[in-house]
């Protein structure tokens, strides 16, 4: 790792660290087409560098989650009763996705899911409305069946899982502090399974590949993480000073733009 890179990673961990202490986005969304974009100017090969951007991201998680959940367990906000509910199925999930089917996907099919999420993302994020509550609680099975899709779809777009889990639980009556912090603890188990699915997955693919642990750069990852746990405290306290709602339109725009650079860097560039 050359020190450019060294450098740009720290800016890219410190700025994705305030965003999301700032705006309460997960940091994948971010990280994920910038590591597409910088990792094969390293020697990656370019038909793993989406893989490669997502399990990357995906690893910072496992650190951050924890600092996440530490800092919501101090409110006791968690729901512990359904984080027990769904992370067995959250975590089979995790090793589903990151150590089956996220090798099986081509570099290109995972490219288009990623950003479709993506542009889903920055479109709720424009357009942001509370989701009514249900009239009942979902069955115990349902809520244990959900943490399984969870893990699956979080596995392939290297995110915690919290656009999908914290809707969910608003619609199941949890209170919407109660929603984010129960998702926050969830994406732990989400971020350290697929984690290990991943090393699990692209160690054979991977392994003379100079600072690749499976399809996890963890020199990256080591970086980014460090940064953006030192920077979200920040852009937290930003967030009660900051006009936050333009904020997130401009963050809106920049997913727009990240997304589409990153499907003209795998399919034209790359091409």
């Amino acid at each position: 790792m050359t020190i450019g890179f060294f450098i740009a990673l720290l800016g890219l961990g410190a700025f994705v660290g305030f965003a999301a202490g700032l705006l309460g986005i997960g940091g994948g969304m971010m990280l994920v087409p910038f590591l597409n974009y910088m990792l094969p100017r390293i020697g990656i090969p370019q038909d793993l560098a989406v893989h490669a951007a997502i399990a990357t991201a995906m690893g910072t998680i496992v650190f951050t989650s924890l600092s996440s959940m530490r800092a919501h367990q101090k409110h006791r906000a968690i729901h512990w009763d359904v984080v027990k509910l769904m992370v067995p199925g959250v975590i089979l999930g995790g090793f589903v996705a990151g150590g089956t089917i996220f090798a099986m996907i081509s570099n290109e099919l995972l490219a288009i899911i990623f950003v479709s999420f993506v542009y889903i993302s920055a479109f709720r994020m424009l357009h942001k409305s509370k989701p009514d509550a249900a009239p009942v609680l979902p069955p115990k099975w349902v809520t244990a069946a959900f943490g399984f899709v969870v893990g699956v779809i979080s596995g392939l777009l290297g995110a915690g899982g919290g656009f999908l889990s914290v809707p969910y639980l608003v619609r199941a009556r949890l209170h919407m502090a109660q929603a984010v912090a129960t998702s926050a603890a969830l994406g732990f188990f989400i971020a350290l399974s697929n984690s290990l699915g991943y090393v699990w997955s692209g160690y054979e693919t991977t392994k003379n590949i100079p600072g690749m642990l499976g399809y996890n750069y963890w020199p990256a990852l080591i970086t980014l993480t460090v940064m953006s746990v030192l920077t979200a405290p920040f852009g937290a306290a930003a967030a009660h000073r900051l006009p936050v709602n333009h904020l997130k339109r401009i963050f809106a725009g920049l997913l727009f733009i990240l997304g589409t650079q990153m499907i003209y860097e795998t399919f034209f560039v790359r091409g």
